[in-house]
C-alpha cells in the first residue's frame, strides 16, 4: 500500500496524486490513537445492518492503513534518491512505464530506503501497546493482566523487566538484519 501511494504521488496524472496527497497528508495528521478508536468504534457504526467485522481485524486495518501512510513517505524519499537518468535510459530501451518502476527504479529506491524501513517497523512495533486504549491487549497488556491475579502481583518487577527485554531483544534484531541487509546489499556503497 506504501508502494503504491508513493508511485501516486509521484505521478503526473494530477487526480490520482491529489488523492494520495491527500490520504498522506490526513492520515500523518491524526494521531494513532484517533484512529485506533475509529477502527474500534466508529467504524462499526457505518457499516450496513448485519455486518459485523471482528474488532481485532478492525483495529489490524487501521494501524496497517495508517502505517501505510508513513511508508509511502518512506519510498518517496528512496525514489527521490534515484537519479532520473536511471527512468530515461530504461524508457529508451523500450520498457513501460510500469517496467521501469518494477526492473529499475524501485529496486535502487527500496534498497536505498532500508533504514528508514527499519525505523517505521521499530516505531510501528512500539505502537501496538496503543492498541491497549481500545480495549485489546498487548504484551504489556496481558502483563498488567496477570498481575490483577494475586499469585503473579509479587512479581511486579519482574514481569516488567521480561517485557522491556522482549522489547529491546525484538528491536535488537530488527535493527541486527537491517545492518545485515544494508552490508549485504551494499547500501551507500558506489553505483
Amino acid at each position: 500500500i506504501g508502494i503504491a501511494l508513493a508511485l501516486a504521488r509521484r505521478s503526473s496524472l494530477g487526480l490520482l496524486r491529489s488523492l494520495a496527497v491527500g490520504y498522506i497528508e490526513l492520515v500523518r495528521g491524526v494521531p494513532l490513537i484517533t484512529v485506533l478508536f475509529v477502527s474500534a468504534f466508529v467504524f462499526p457504526l457505518v457499516l450496513p445492518a448485519g455486518w459485523r467485522i471482528d474488532p481485532f481485524w478492525r483495529v489490524v486495518a487501521g494501524l496497517v492503513l495508517f502505517q501505510a501512510a508513513y511508508m509511502a513517505e518512506t519510498v518517496r524519499g528512496g525514489l527521490q534518491s534515484v537519479p532520473r537518468t536511471q527512468a530515461e535510459a530504461a524508457t529508451s530501451l523500450g520498457l513501460a512505464w510500469w517496467q521501469v518502476q518494477r526492473a529499475v527504479v524501485l529496486p535502487q529506491a527500496l534498497v536505498a530506503a532500508i533504514p528508514a524501513f527499519v525505523n517505521n517497523l521499530l516505531s510501528t512495533f512500539m505502537d501496538t501497546s496503543l492498541v491497549a486504549v481500545v480495549s485489546m491487549y498487548d504484551l504489556t497488556g496481558s502483563l498488567r493482566l496477570a498481575l490483577g491475579d494475586p499469585r503473579w502481583r509479587d512479581f511486579f518487577i519482574e514481569g516488567y523487566l521480561f517485557v522491556a527485554t522482549i522489547y529491546f531483544v525484538a528491536s535488537f534484531l530488527m535493527s541486527r538484519y537491517s545492518l545485515w541487509l544494508e552490508r549485504r546489499l551494499k547500501v551507500g556503497g558506489g553505483r
